[in-house]
């Protein structure tokens, strides 16, 4: 043994990573691993393949030797797409030369927007309940997370009056994701314009994660940006892993106002170089010849939201019925276990894995979230055993 050896083993950790926590929903994925005949309701991503023309399309470019660098922003002609498909679907008009980056993932956009507008202690306020990794983004661009905590009484909807509570001199940003994960709420029009008079009234940054607005299924989608003023102030996230059955693709974009773009673009220059060349391929070839597919995979979520929520409000767990992406997020007070207890019981006794609702904030305790991007049988099947869990309480 040699004395570098006996010497305490320095901890080169930085402090901020120390402190936090896991992903919590990977805890009960790597449980639900080590188990047989489990359904998973966990898994936020469809169930359908990706279409045979995109991955075509993907291969053809490989065939075509199209295996080297992009521009840093991406492919122009699919920032091009990107831009017309903003435009008819959500009456928001960016330029796609300046106004838009092609990224991995949604995830990689929101975390090269926190990184180029946050200063060491600004506050972003984070609503809540959210996908798990708003909060840590905020702390790894050295800001501090600020949690609005929506209520199920209101169906976890944002009202103007919570936001405006938390705001500060401190306050920089607010990330908000509409239709919401984990809970599928989404907000209307004008519901949406509330929140955003907000954001105006008090000059701040708002990062409107927007992966799940195609669907959207009681009204038409909305953009935050095509509100107002918003567009000025309004950094849009979006990609291709969810209406576009890509998750595996690790494909996004974001627009927005031409500074804070051009900010993000050094940062993506840095320490991504580019998206995936193959993968840009695939995406363009979604957005100019995929509508069809979207929309039959956007009727499939529809009806199965219908049976999950009745079936759930069946067996005794409370559901309201979610207005958009493809989850469920019923509350199960009613067993008198915690969020956590429920989830794991359930997984051990019947077999089934949901996701606790407190690993996506506090508001989210009480409550599970359970993704119905699973077929019909599979749905069907794990009702049966989720009811049979909740008569031996």
């Amino acid at each position: 043994m040699t004395l570098i050896d006996l010497k305490t083993k320095k901890d080169y950790l930085s402090d901020t990573v120390k402190k936090m926590k896991p992903s919590g929903i990977r805890r009960f994925f790597d449980l639900a691993s080590q188990m047989d005949n489990v359904i998973s309701l966990g898994v936020g991503e469809p169930d359908f393949v990706t279409p045979w023309h995109v991955i075509e399309a993907s291969f053809h470019s490989l065939e075509k030797g199209y295996t080297a660098y992009t521009a840093n922003a991406g492919l122009l002609a699919l920032r091009e797409e990107i831009s017309g498909y903003l435009e008819n679907n959500f009456n928001v008009k960016y330029d796609p030369e300046e106004e838009v980056i092609v990224t991995v993932g949604a995830s990689q956009a929101i975390d090269i927007a926190l990184r180029a507008i946050i200063n060491p202690g600004d506050e972003v306020i984070v609503v809540e309940p959210c996908f798990v990794s708003y909060a840590p983004s905020v702390e790894l661009a050295g800001g501090v997370p600020v949690s609005v905590h929506t209520k199920s009484e209101d169906h976890f909807k944002l009202k103007p009056e919570q936001l405006e509570r938390a705001i500060t001199s401190k306050t920089k940003a607010v990330i908000f994701c509409n239709p919401n994960n984990p809970t599928g709420t989404a907000l209307t029009e004008q519901e949406l314009a509330a929140v955003a008079e907000i954001i105006e009234k008090h000059d701040l940054i708002l990062l409107s994660d927007e992966i799940y607005a195609e669907l959207t299924f009681d009204h038409k989608p909305v953009s935050l940006t095509s509100l107002s003023s918003m567009q000025e102030r309004t950094i849009l996230i979006s990609g291709f892993s969810k209406a576009f059955a890509m998750t595996g693709w690790r494909l996004g974009y974001v627009a927005g106002p031409k500074d804070i773009i051009k900010g993000m673009l050094k940062i993506h220059q840095y320490t991504i170089m580019c998206a995936p060349t193959m993968a840009q391929y695939g995406a363009l070839e979604a957005l100019q010849n995929g509508r069809e597919n979207v929309r039959h995979m956007v009727q499939s979520y529809r009806q199965r939201r219908h049976f999950i929520v009745d079936s759930l409000n069946e067996i005794g767990l409370d559901c309201y019925l979610p207005g958009g992406a493809f989850y469920a997020f019923p509350s199960i007070k009613s067993t008198g276990l915690t969020s956590e207890e429920f989830a794991e019981k359930l997984l051990l006794a019947e077999g089934v894995a949901v996701v606790p609702g407190n690993v996506f904030g506090e508001s989210g305790e009480g409550h599970v979230r359970c993704s119905y991007a699973t077929s019909i049988e599979q749905l069907q099947e794990a009702v049966t055993r989720m009811d049979r869990f909740m008569k031996s309480l």
